[in-house]
């Protein structure tokens, strides 16, 4: 509304325009470069069985693999990972169990298969895997409910 008064209607929707035709182009040139895997989530065709998986459990394997387009970061980001993970004031488990519920928080399928993997092996069980998953939740709901201050916040000075 604020935009509208200060710049004008005609001038606002030119911009949205010329916006959105930069956008198609753009688009239309990501799209027509090859691809080695295109990926459809919605597919409304009367056939789902042709709908693609994106995150494919083989791909976990391939990680250590980017190093080959960026050797120095990559061995950079590994020494660091190995070191953060070796056990110190945490344990492995302790650790092993945040990056689940970190994993989960954060929706990473790769992540959660390997950090479930490393939870079991450290020796975590079942229950306390599910209970650090219900942690990760507790704080997603926490974060998500705390932003509702600003919410109540500007419709008070909206209201008032």
């Amino acid at each position: 509304m604020y935009a509208q008064r200060f710049y004008g209607r005609k001038h606002l929707l030119s911009i949205l325009v010329a916006r959105s035709q930069e956008l198609s182009r753009t688009c239309s040139e990501c799209y027509s470069k090859p691809r080695t895997r295109r990926v459809s989530y919605l597919n409304y065709s009367n056939n789902m069985s042709k709908e693609k998986n994106y995150f494919e459990a083989a791909d976990l394997n391939n990680f250590g693999n980017i190093t080959d387009w960026q050797e120095p970061m990559g061995k950079k980001f590994f020494d660091y990972y190995g070191e953060v993970m070796k056990e110190g004031a945490l344990t492995e488990r302790e650790k092993a169990l945040i990056a689940l519920a970190v994993s989960h928080a954060m929706q990473c399928p790769y992540c959660i298969d390997a950090y479930t993997t490393a939870s079991l092996k450290a020796g975590a069980d079942e229950e306390q895997m599910m209970e650090a998953v219900h942690v990760a939740a507790a704080m997603k709901a926490g974060i998500t409910l705390v932003y509702s201050t600003q919410m109540m916040k500007h419709t008070k000075g909206l209201t008032m």
